[in-house]
């Protein structure tokens, strides 16, 4: 069995379908299974997906298959061959060495405990991490 997610024009899951493993022979007329699911959904693009890779590891120690298994409104990118979780905000950046999508300024490296606060972020400055204040005992 492999799972296939099948894709709007701007590449954002819309479903994810149960099918046929791709170690089967495709039927005829068809080079993969991606193809001939492709036809039975209407020409739109589809893409196997492993329901056991998550940000970039295989829950069975094998080899991680682009990069997340996709679920619905997830973010394919074509360019690197990887499915990502929709970004919180708009203006998240892919980070496609971890597979997740980032804010666009780095988290200070200073020992605090930080949050990200998208009502603090101006896209013209640094702001957006807030320290977390450690309660009082």
């Amino acid at each position: 069995m492999a799972h296939y997610a099948i894709l709007d024009e701007d590449n954002i899951v819309l479903e994810v379908i149960t099918g046929i493993d791709e170690t089967e022979d495709a039927p005829e007329g068809h080079d993969d299974w991606e193809s001939f699911y492709s036809s039975v959904k209407g020409g739109k693009t589809v893409k196997r997906t492993s329901y056991n890779t998550l940000l970039g590891e295989h829950s069975d120690g094998k080899i991680p298959f682009r990069g997340n298994y996709a679920g619905i409104g997830y973010h394919y990118l074509p360019d690197d061959d990887i499915f990502l979780v929709p970004p919180p905000y708009d203006y998240f950046v892919a980070d496609v060495d971890n597979f997740v999508y980032i804010p666009p300024v780095e988290k200070p490296d200073d020992g605090k405990n930080y949050v990200w606060d998208d009502d603090e972020y101006q896209a013209d400055d640094t702001q957006g991490w807030v320290v977390i204040e450690e309660p009082e005992e």
